[in-house]
């Protein structure tokens, strides 16, 4: 079992930044990829950026540009600053966690989310 904690989240102005943090603990083979995800009320959960274990980072293309994902080592908790925040990126965040368990298969593990609220 992996435990998987966000936080960070909270209400900012528009033009504003936050950094959101994903915290893991477990007892597992591996940790392979770490990705930031979002769903705003209404639509479907999308990826907002992603981490693999040799530290390669993708991102939406909407948040290109204005967002950066990192970590220190693979068991190290994940940071997602977001800068320039707009309205359109209120939505609740979530941190999946992918890990290869000792039986040889790939499992994701999610957090609870951590509400980001973009308005004046």
């Amino acid at each position: 079992q992996v435990q998987v904690v966000e936080s960070g989240g909270g209400s900012v102005q528009p033009g504003g930044s936050l950094r959101l943090s994903c915290a893991h603990s477990g007892t597992v083979f591996s940790v392979d990829i770490v990705g930031w995800y979002r769903q705003a009320p209404g639509k479907q959960r999308e990826l907002v950026a992603s981490i693999d274990t040799g530290g390669n980072a993708d991102y939406a293309d909407s948040m290109k540009g204005r967002s950066t994902i990192s970590r220190d080592n693979p068991g190290s908790p994940v940071y997602l600053q977001i800068k320039s925040l707009k309205p359109e990126d209120t939505a609740v965040y979530y941190c999946n966690v992918r890990v290869l368990e000792f039986s040889g298969s790939y499992v994701d593990y999610w957090g609870q989310g951590t509400q980001v609220t973009v308005s004046s």
